[in-house]
């Protein structure tokens, strides 16, 4: 159960910082053994921090699955939705070699590539390790992972070891067979197609026992669970505390997405996804328990890019044809962009917290406080960068007296095509306002009079001042100011945000 401790203690890595230290990522690793941390320390999945800093890429070599999920409905020529089980091109595992070497040396901030889909990667056991032993050949600087719904894991789990693979995720929505027949109708297995409880229970067996294998060959294990309200959002916190036990490294509890236009049973079947309150409440609920990822996009099977951006359109088939790669001389680059990247980190651990400062002056001054949410645009880099108005995301975190804590982000229109006066695209103004309900204050880099105007009319303080600084320090820094003014002495006064 090593790794299950070594978990525990990496809280800070998944789910920002720990209280005194806020705004320093100084300690974040310095606990871990150096195995552990040099497994996660620059991978954007594995590490909330890093994930500012390094990109990822898919590659769609796996259209087979072996189970069928009520949330899940795969396409294979789609490039408009945003979402698991989507790829714009599916690939052979020599096509997929080519791409991975064309990304990795266009965007050297690249370090991990994995095989996600579109169906299982081990339901498609040929074409994900031809994949994977070219690229240990051709790419041997790129961390190599695989995501699985655990079906066929316990066959697989020696191979996977034998392509240095560190890093799996398994999808585990469930340990109680009456819930998971709620979830998966069916689990195809020894050729045959099992239904309801009984194909339930053989899923489950078999996600509990590729665990417990991975676990004892060293490899470290996420665990994505999907929270479906009114189905297993409560069942959640014993899954969160099975895994653990079980020795898995992280735990992902993401939202149900459910929209009726992408064709799930539970989206035809108006099955709801939890609000983003009550998201936060199960993750914190299960954080008592297991380490917490809270930074996950629910990338498509083929993105590519930072976390949180998809830059797949610029290398599809057709584009990488004409593109001459000498991939030793990108190596080279690549190696001395990570080393910038790297004297940038260790220089900002080194720095002293500005977070740490405005919260301890808070403490010191005794003013009564409460929590309070603010949104942060973001292009990257741990800093405060982006326009308002150029933002499709914006990253959610939670400032107290004891702690500046990533909660989450949440995803928004683009609406703004550039310049100071954005917003001619109301509605989807309208929209991304509502989008932030709840937080009490957006900083970013920029952003024009109109969004400004109906930002303050929702009750949520636009904040421009704090442009290249870093996110935590900028996050606690207007929170003092809030306290400062007397903002937080009471209760906030919720604001319907219909601008």
């Amino acid at each position: 159960m090593e790794l299950t401790v070594l978990g525990q203690d990496a809280s800070e890595q998944a789910g920002g910082c720990s209280s005194g230290s806020c705004g320093s990522s100084g300690d974040q690793m310095s606990h871990l053994p150096d195995e552990i941390r040099k497994k996660v320390e620059n991978h954007p999945c594995y590490s909330e921090e890093a994930h500012h800093h390094f990109a990822r890429m898919h590659v769609a070599v796996a259209p087979a699955c072996n189970i069928q999920c009520h949330y899940c409905n795969r396409k294979y020529d789609c490039a408009n939705e945003s979402r698991p089980g989507v790829v714009s091109e599916l690939l052979n595992p020599d096509q997929a070699v080519k791409k991975v070497m064309a990304v990795a040396a266009n965007i050297p901030q690249m370090t991990v590539l994995g095989i996600a889909g579109p169906g299982d990667p081990l339901a498609n056991p040929e074409r994900t390790f031809d994949t994977f032993q070219q690229l240990t050949e051709k790419a041997p600087d790129i961390k190599l992972c695989v995501s699985t719904n655990g079906l066929a894991l316990p066959a697989q789990v020696e191979e996977l070891s034998k392509h240095n693979i560190d890093h799996v995720t398994i999808t585990i929505n469930c340990v109680d067979p009456e819930i998971g027949a709620k979830i998966y109708p069916w689990v195809f297995w020894n050729n045959r197609r099992i239904k309801g409880k009984k194909g339930a229970k053989i899923l489950i067996r078999q996600q509990q026992k590729g665990l417990e294998m991975l676990v004892a060959k060293g490899i470290l294990v996420k665990v994505n669970s999907v929270m479906i309200p009114g189905v297993n959002d409560e069942h959640l916190k014993e899954v969160s505390r099975v895994v653990k036990e079980k020795g898995a490294f992280l735990h992902n509890v993401m939202p149900l997405i459910a929209e009726a236009e992408h064709g799930t049973f539970y989206g035809v079947m108006g099955q709801r996804g939890p609000t983003h309150d009550e998201l936060q409440v199960l993750q914190d609920d299960c954080s008592g328990d297991m380490n917490m990822m809270r930074h996950c996009r629910q990338c498509r099977a083929d993105a590519v890019g930072l976390l949180g951006e998809d830059r797949g359109d610029e290398f599809t088939m057709d584009k990488i044809e004409d593109m001459d790669i000498d991939y030793e001389a990108a190596m080279v680059a690549r190696a001395e962009v990570h080393a910038q990247i790297e004297k940038e980190r260790e220089a900002k651990r080194n720095a002293p917290s500005q977070a740490f400062v405005a919260l301890a002056d808070l403490q010191q001054s005794g003013k009564k406080t409460r929590p309070v949410l603010m949104a942060v645009a973001t292009s990257g880099g741990g800093v405060v960068n982006q326009h308002f108005g150029h933002a499709t995301e914006f990253l959610i975190y939670e400032a107290s007296p004891e702690d500046v804590r990533f909660i989450s982000h949440r995803k928004v229109e683009l609406y703004c095509s550039g310049g100071d006066t954005c917003g001619d695209a109301e509605t989807a103004l309208q929209k991304n306002i509502r989008t932030l309900e709840g937080c009490e204050a957006v900083l970013c880099s920029k952003i024009g009079y109109e969004p400004w105007g109906l930002l303050e009319e929702a009750g949520i303080q636009p904040n421009g001042e704090h442009a290249m600084e870093p996110i935590e320090d900028a996050v606690a820094a207007v929170y003092k100011e809030m306290a400062d003014g007397g903002l937080l002495d009471e209760p906030r006064q919720v604001v319907a945000a219909t601008a």
